[in-house]
């Protein structure tokens, strides 16, 4: 709501002069909180009552049963603005600003208006454009605005309020310098929040970016890629309608990173979004299998690409005279005919609807065939009647019957247009002709097809000469079950060979159909740790979205996976060439600046050119490490955990091991989660114990992957290093 205010100058207001995240020192400023938190109350509570409002209207108008479709699919979208005021009743407001010329907007998690209020809404959605300078405004650039506010509650009451001066009279780089570390200092849970009270002006400037072509966001840990990644979903699904109706993909490294972040969009009000990881995109398909990493690099290639193009290509008929047989009798298809029918059949189209476009085209060739064939017969049969048939044309006359004047086959022997279509439907329906196509261009099964290629070391070496005799050796000696590499070859053959889309059943959401469909293009794809996918992977990505409007971030200095590549320019290069956008997050909010400064090593000999995050926050613990025997690790370990575990009570620990050692570690600590650097990565904990950093730094890519497990923490970082016995 717009509100006028005294305009606020320097020291004119009390609350002003308080430094950001420093509490009131004063009596007169004890004061001055005291009553800026009544007052954020009293706008706290006309907003819930507000909302309380709307969500009894369309409960209301929600019960009424839907008649049609327009009335089905107004119910959709009802139902979707339903679920995002209940979930908004945390945090519903969260900021105020206050301009230069005495306005005041409030800012919190959705939109509201009164009734019969059109010009100003009582409360901003954060996603809207006049929202944008709470994010933005500096004192060097404040956007007509005086003062920020962040306002602080816990369920319906306000706690508290940090207000951050945009005149020059204070200076700092964080925007709510005060919330946001107070949000970062808070228990880890287990799970992702929602950041939209303490986003940054570079994170803004991410989330709010133009969404017409590939967007790669390069950023270490702590930067908030993730927070950027899923707000950014927030922001396009409300700034763009044909993004929701399509939906958005949500691709992320493991499922136990998509619990992580599982909360996070429902908690924005968001529905019209898909969540998987290249493993589980196709459905019905899962990965039974590990397999090594030579190998997931072979299959990664993007030579695999156009080897199952030619592949593919192999198995289309060859043309030829065709002879079918119809109501006894066999009729030619000329092979010419057949060659032009098969060309423009295939043009544009996968292998199957290929396959329905030239069974099409062969019912008219038939038919035409068939029409032909029976005129010079029929002509034959009226050379004997024709004397009958001028006499019956005379006694015709003579009965003076209007319109006597027959057409079509009555006469002439040719068929009309209305006897050759109904001839061709006839074809069309016929199961004879139906087992003939299907014997000439079989139907195919891509999981069929795959395996058979990739234990044929002949069709490999055909299909794929790039692969030395060593690697299609490997690749043949597989087992059959699908390892994480085969999903997006799989992938790629079930798009070159196609398959029919089933309409959406009566009142499935977007989400839910897009879900269900393995070809279901999508409004937006967003992927988070990015810099793991292979080639073969990004082509996956790329079939659902061929408008190229992506959004991907991730650490290319964190890439553990088998592939080779050390650039973004290197990993995008196939499906994007040089048509992207980079962007990059500096600031490092989440590692503490004692753990970020044990990196720079690391960095270095994970061949790294890129700095480091600038962290901005300080834990006041140091790291602390131990060195212990391999026989005394269990013990040690245990008595780590419960140590940190008693320190950060409500809060998280986790720990991270090389992968030969997760098993040993895991029968002692059963009650923290031990993983390995990869299965750790784009997760926090409040403390992090580190198991073996030696035994990570030596497995492959290892000093990328202990790069990763360093900096895991919000506060504390512990470690364990194994002696020589």
């Amino acid at each position: 709501m717009r509100r006028k205010s005294a305009p606020h100058h320097g020291t004119t207001d009390v609350i002003d002069t308080i430094p950001a995240g420093e509490p009131p020192t004063s009596t007169a400023e004890h004061g001055a909180h005291r009553s800026a938190v009544a007052e954020e109350q009293e706008f706290l509570d006309l907003a819930s009552a507000r909302r309380d409002t709307l969500v009894d209207r369309l409960e209301v108008e929600l019960s009424a049963e839907a008649l049609d479709a327009l009335e089905r699919t107004r119910q959709r979208m009802l139902r979707q603005q339903y679920e995002e005021l209940r979930r908004a009743r945390e945090g519903l407001v969260f900021g105020r600003l206050d301009g230069l010329d005495g306005t005041v907007r409030h800012v919190g998690r959705v939109g509201l208006r009164n009734d019969g209020e059109d010009d100003e809404p009582l409360l901003l959605d954060w996603r809207a454009p006049a929202a944008r300078p709470f994010y933005t405004a500096t004192a060097v650039d404040p956007q007509g605005q005086a003062r920020r506010r962040h306002i602080r509650t816990k369920k319906s009451v306000v706690v508290g309020v940090d207000d951050e001066p945009l005149d020059g009279t204070t200076t700092t780089e964080l925007v709510g310098e005060g919330a946001l570390l107070a949000a970062l200092d808070q228990r880890r849970t287990g799970h992702m929040s929602t950041a939209i009270s303490t986003l940054q002006r570079e994170q803004d400037d991410i989330i709010r970016a133009d969404a017409t072509g590939p967007l790669i966001v390069q950023g270490g840990p702590g930067t908030g890629k993730t927070v950027v990644a899923l707000h950014r979903v927030a922001y396009l699904l409300f700034a763009h309608r044909t993004i929701a109706d399509q939906a958005v993909l949500v691709l992320g490294p493991s499922p136990r990173f998509l619990d992580y972040i599982a909360q996070v969009l429902p908690a924005l009000g968001e529905t019209a979004v898909v969540s998987a990881t290249c493993d589980t995109l196709l459905p019905g398909i899962r990965v039974g299998r590990d397999e090594s990493r030579p190998l997931a690099e072979i299959k990664g290639r993007a030579l695999w690409q156009h080897a199952l193009e030619d592949y593919v290509a192999s198995l289309l008929p060859r043309p030829r005279e065709l002879r079918l047989r119809w109501e006894g009798e066999f009729h030619a298809i000329p092979a010419a005919a057949v060659t032009q029918a098969l060309a423009s059949a295939v043009q544009g189209r996968p292998y199957h609807r290929a396959r329905a476009a030239f069974a099409e085209q062969l019912h008219h060739l038939l038919a035409d065939v068939v029409a032909e064939q029976r005129e010079p017969l029929m002509n034959e049969m009226e050379e004997g009647f024709e004397d009958i048939l001028a006499r019956v044309d005379r006694s015709m006359r003579h009965d003076h019957h209007p319109g006597g004047t027959s057409t079509g086959s009555d006469v002439d022997g040719l068929l009309s247009e209305e006897e050759v279509e109904e001839l061709r439907e006839r074809i069309a329906g016929n199961a004879a002709i139906a087992r003939f196509v299907e014997a000439w261009w079989p139907a195919r099964d891509a999981a069929t097809l795959l395996r058979g290629l990739l234990t044929d070391r002949t069709q490999l070496a055909r299909f794929a000469p790039q692969l030395s005799p060593e690697e299609i050796t490997a690749v043949t000696a597989e087992p059959a079950t699908w390892a994480s590499s085969d999903i997006p070859l799989l992938d790629a053959l079930a798009d070159l060979l196609g398959e029919a889309d089933a309409p959406p059943p009566p009142g499935e959401s977007v989400a839910d159909h897009a879900r269900r469909q393995r070809g279901w293009v999508y409004g937006h794809v967003v992927i988070d740790e990015a810099q793991e996918l292979s080639e073969m992977q990004w082509q996956m990505v790329l079939r659902r979205c061929p408008s190229r409007s992506i959004t991907a971030v991730g650490d290319i200095d964190q890439a553990e996976a088998a592939h080779r590549h050390t650039s973004w320019a290197e990993a995008v290069r196939v499906v994007f060439g040089d048509r992207w956008t980079a962007a990059e997050l500096t600031i490092c909010y989440r590692t503490p600046r004692e753990v970020m400064e044990l990196t720079g090593p690391v960095l270095r000999e994970a061949g790294s050119h890129n700095m480091p995050p600038r962290a901005v926050r300080s834990a006041g613990i140091a790291p602390w490490e131990l060195s212990v025997a391999p026989a005394e690790l269990a013990g040690a370990a245990t008595r780590a955990v419960r140590q940190l575990r008693r320190r950060w009570h409500g809060g998280t620990v986790g720990v991270v091991a090389p992968a030969d050692r997760v098993a040993e570690l895991l029968t002692v600590l059963s009650d923290v989660p031990v993983l390995t650097a990869t299965q750790a990565k784009g997760l926090e904990w409040d403390a992090t114990l580190l198991v073996d950093p030696q035994g990570i730094a030596a497995e492959p890519r290892g000093w990328n992957g202990l790069y990763v497990a360093l900096t895991r923490c919000t506060q504390e970082l512990g470690q364990l290093r194994i002696t020589q016995e």
